[in-house]
């Protein structure tokens, strides 16, 4: 087969959708930090999962036609910085393929390394040994390897990019130390090798199925890609004494893979804390019942936030009188989307660590509103180039998305904006101050490693300033003084005390007496009820 029809391509992109559901909870795995938001493969395979979906229902077999499908769908279903960057490599490959109804392996490959250039160009500081670099060199080398062997087959193609993607793969420790001192590869380099691998499958004439047993509820979970996660389920459950030999924590992953998306399961001893996005949390709730009690659990629907943005953009988005400006923030917890609400946010996205909104969830908000200028705080370093993707796709609207990581650092511009300003002050403000803020974090920790020296225990409380891990160990009120010794100086005047969810009144009380008497800052203490992390601090 020296050339592909856009029937054979169909196949492919199907085959290589499914082998990274099958697999994206171990590229999850290959999250550097410890922290439980290691989603690159679960953003990856939702994105890829939303662009595949649109091909498969488009009766369209020009393969020029399919790759523009497939391109507009992960565009608009790309989720955290994977699954921006994946858009962009297919949307550089539709560029190069748009006019063929079928290509040969030269074509293939001239678009892949146009893939390359296009998603180098989508990141703002582009980092080797990520997807990046895994793409740019097993595309350059193939592409060398088809101007010595013209007549080579699309077969012999795949076999050369998945060979050399995979040499890529494993030299990135190389190019990133962090990788290497954790003893991982990249993980969105992983996630592009396993679709290229679903792609080889589909050739060969053997496409990857779904994993085995699963039932509509997968089925149902893919149709909602575009549609949110549906219910976020959190439990602990105390396992049964003689049913602890029985249990297995692979098992139980398995089990609930079937059932959902962004799992995360984690075992102490007789305790066992999960985490499911799932369209039926009921059925998550028996299977786990089967071993022991509930000790705590919560359900939350992330699907109505979603649609009311939708409803509300098409059925009134027209009709609200025109203002000067529009705020749209990210945020998860009741608690953080009141603060943003009270201090001028017009729509709170719900979103963060395990739930990266989409491209398609900005837009939406976007067009909900009716703005002359439209100010977007993504509040999480792997949002922004879902909500800069947005900013691109509504150019016809004054969108400005501002480069704020944190929660406070989203805060901190709205407390700086001014309604009665124009918008160059109201940027320069805001952005001024987002630079002025110190972000603190307090979370558990979901695997043994190593990292920037330090040893980290599953199951520790970690206390970090911006990125680095200051503190590991396994009290969480400990974790939390300890790490504001290394957030607080003798220039900070305020400190932002948000409690999440599992944060006691008990423990957010010792925690500002710790500050009392330690510190001369002001404190100003908030319920956030945030999942994930215990505490947030913001300090100025």
């Amino acid at each position: 087969m020296n050339t592909l029809t856009g029937k054979q391509f169909k196949l492919m992109l199907d085959s290589g959708a499914n082998l990274l559901s099958n697999r994206h909870h171990e590229i999850d795995a290959l999250n550097v930090f410890p922290v439980p938001d290691g989603d690159t493969g679960t953003n990856m395979h939702l994105t890829f999962s939303a662009g595949v979906k649109d091909v498969l229902n488009a009766h369209n077999e020009h393969l020029g036609d399919i790759a523009k499908i497939l391109s507009k769908g992960l565009l608009m279903g790309a989720r955290g910085n994977s699954g921006v960057i994946l858009s962009q490599i297919f949307r550089g490959f539709f560029q190069s393929v748009e006019a063929h109804n079928e290509i040969n392996a030269k074509q293939m490959a001239a678009a892949f390394i146009r893939g390359s250039e296009v998603a180098y160009k989508a990141v703002m500081r582009p980092v080797e040994g990520t997807i990046l670099t895994v793409l740019r060199e097993s595309a350059a080398n193939t592409a060398k390897f088809v101007e010595k062997k013209p007549n080579v087959s699309i077969i012999e193609f795949m076999d050369f990019l998945i060979k050399e993607a995979h040499v890529s793969l494993q030299n990135t420790p190389e190019l990133l130390p962090v990788l290497k001192e954790v003893g991982v590869v990249d993980s969105g380099g992983a996630g592009l090798v396993v679709i290229f691998e679903g792609f080889r499958y589909a050739l060969a004439g053997t496409p990857v199925e779904l994993m085995a047993n699963i039932d509509t509820h997968t089925s149902a979970q893919l149709d909602m890609a575009n549609d949110e996660f549906g219910y976020c389920t959190e439990f602990i459950l105390r396992l049964e004494h003689e049913k602890m030999d029985f249990f297995s924590e692979d098992k139980l992953k398995r089990d609930l893979a079937r059932m959902g998306d962004s799992i995360v399961v984690v075992q102490d001893e007789d305790l066992v804390k999960v985490h499911i996005h799932t369209l039926t949390p009921g059925d998550a709730l028996n299977l786990a019942q089967r071993f022991g009690e509930f000790v705590k659990l919560k359900i939350e629907n992330m699907q109505e936030q979603h649609a009311a943005i939708l409803e509300h953009s098409h059925a009134h988005g027209a009709e609200k009188p025109r203002k000067k400006y529009g705020i749209i923030a990210v945020g998860a917890g009741d608690g953080i989307k009141r603060m943003f609400e009270e201090l001028r946010a017009d729509v709170v996205i719900n979103g963060g660590q395990t739930m990266n909104p989409s491209t398609e969830d900005f837009v939406a908000a976007i067009r909900s509103l009716n703005a002359e200028h439209i100010i977007l705080l993504p509040n999480n370093s792997n949002i922004i180039l879902a909500a800069q993707q947005a900013e691109s796709i509504c150019d016809e609207l004054n969108v400005h998305v501002l480069i704020s990581k944190t929660i406070p650092q989203g805060l901190s511009a709205c407390i700086m904006f001014n309604p009665e300003v124009d918008i160059d002050s109201n940027l320069e403000e805001m952005n001024a101050a987002i630079a002025h803020v110190k972000t603190g974090q307090v979370t558990y920790a979901i695997k043994d490693t190593t990292i920037d020296g330090k040893e980290i225990k599953a199951n520790d409380y970690m206390g970090i300033v911006e990125k680095h891990i200051v503190v590991s160990i396994p009290d969480k009120i400990e974790a939390a003084c300890r790490m504001l010794d290394h957030l607080m100086d003798d220039s900070a005047e305020i400190v932002t005390v948000i409690a999440g969810e599992d944060a006691s009144d008990e423990e957010i009380e010792q925690v500002s007496t710790y500050l009392q008497k330690n510190f001369k800052a002001e404190i100003e203490v908030h319920k956030g009820k945030q999942p994930v992390y215990s505490f947030i601090f913001g300090v100025e």
